[in-house]
């Protein structure tokens, strides 16, 4: 075998070996350039074109499938630690004030630090809020609107005529 056709089998089975130990679809669209690359070594092309078929096929590949390849293989991935909290509902214990960089937030039995989506707005305590991202360690929550409807209703005076005794 060619020293050409060893270097790009190395290639090919370094990049697999890297997805297999990854599973995060980061290298196996080398590992295809890599096994092109062996065809053109095999057929004695020049190094210039194994080359340019390695990097064409690898990028034409990661540009056009992975992004369907992700969207298949990691739909069952669960999120963890922090970045399952993204969309959860919280509840404010201490103030939120962006102004004075304060506040806390309970969600999932844990204690935030949060910091408020709309940097005029204050939350008060017990207020329910939606967690909206994470900016470092801390979650960056907005009012829950369905929640704090219901809250003004119940705030609002039930008017009830009731006959007055004589």
């Amino acid at each position: 075998m060619s020293e050409m056709i060893m270097f790009w089998l190395v290639v090919l089975i370094a990049s697999v070996i890297g997805e297999i130990i990854s599973l995060g679809l980061t290298s196996i669209w080398f590992a295809a350039g890599a096994l092109f690359a062996v065809i053109a070594a095999a057929l004695n092309l020049p190094l210039a074109v194994q080359a340019i078929l390695f990097v064409a096929v690898s990028l034409l590949l990661l540009i056009f499938t992975r992004p369907i390849a992700v969207k298949y293989f990691n739909k069952d991935r669960v999120k963890t630690n922090a970045e399952s909290l993204v969309g959860r509902q919280a509840i404010v214990i201490s103030e939120i004030d962006n102004l004075q960089g304060i506040g806390q937030v309970t969600v999932g039995g844990q204690e935030w630090s949060a910091r408020s989506f709309d940097p005029n707005l204050k939350l008060p305590v017990g207020m329910v809020v939606d967690v909206v991202s994470i900016d470092g360690v801390k979650l960056i929550v907005k009012a829950d609107t369905a929640v704090a409807q219901n809250l003004s209703e119940e705030k609002q005076p039930a008017i009830s005529i009731e006959p007055e005794e004589d």
